[in-house]
């Protein structure tokens, strides 16, 4: 095999290094069959596995002439998601009731994470979304909702309509600039694609913290979002993350214009 350029090979390693960090007690879990409500999220419902994080690519104009695999219409289709994203203004009113509207009018039995109790009670929970209301824009937020929660939301996302509502203040939103860098993994350099996992981390975490699952034993301090002190803390934490999630974007973007001449 042909050695890389130097600077190539201790980029190499520094990612490796990141990585390792930051999946080694997921990793670690895994082997031992133990379960984790808030971090298995980025490695079941994301379809990137730990090697192909680890795995090192430099992106596009970099790869020493190697082929670039990827399909034009999910570039385009990306690009033209992020543009419109990142052009619309954020919101930051919905104070993670996606997660409270995923719960709504179930039992402890049918909870997605049924392992972990509620902090509120099951009626003190399903009040606290009809006082509060739903207001999510985006579609694979809203698709998780309960049936009896469907229709207490202000919208009715669809993958057809994502272009048109996914707005840079929601959690999912951000969130998923993991899932738009790892599909572009060819074109997009490694560094940038650990970015927006390790922004995602940060988000999941947030996310179940305002969640209505009681995870203080895990050591995730609930964000209390049934109370105004927590919806503060809960809008400016969402900021926070919006402004961390811009400027990776804005380089996926980059990465899709460039990818759209070349390709």
């Amino acid at each position: 095999m042909e050695s890389l350029e130097p600077d190539w090979e201790e980029r190499r390693r520094a990612h490796e290094r990141r990585v390792d960090a930051l999946i080694g007690d997921h990793l670690a879990r895994r082997r031992s069959g133990i379960k984790h409500p808030v971090l298995d999220f980025l490695f079941t419902y994301y379809s990137f596995r730990p090697a192909q994080l680890r795995r090192w690519h430099p992106g596009l104009g970099e790869s020493g002439g190697e082929p670039v695999k990827v399909r034009r219409d999910s570039v385009r289709w990306i690009h033209d998601l992020l543009v419109a994203t990142a052009n619309r203004p954020g919101h930051f009113g919905c104070f993670g009731m996606h997660e409270w509207a995923m719960v709504y009018r179930q039992s402890q039995q049918e909870l997605r994470h049924n392992a972990w109790p509620l902090r509120l009670s099951p009626e003190r929970t399903a009040a606290v979304v009809e006082e509060r209301g739903v207001h999510c824009s985006h579609f694979d937020a809203f698709r998780f909702f309960t049936p009896a929660a469907r229709p207490l939301n202000v919208l009715t996302p669809t993958r057809e309509s994502q272009i048109e509502l996914d707005q840079p203040g929601c959690l999912h939103a951000n969130m998923d600039l993991y899932k738009w860098s790892y599909k572009l993994y060819t074109v997009a350099p490694s560094e940038l694609i650990a970015d927006c996992f390790e922004l995602a981390l940060d988000i999941r975490a947030l996310d179940m913290r305002a969640s209505p699952y009681d995870l203080a034993d895990l050591g995730y301090a609930p964000v209390r979002i049934e109370t105004p002190e927590g919806r503060a803390e809960y809008a400016a934490a969402q900021r926070a993350n919006a402004r961390r999630a811009a400027p990776l974007r804005q380089r996926l973007i980059e990465i899709c214009a460039t990818a759209l001449r070349d390709i």
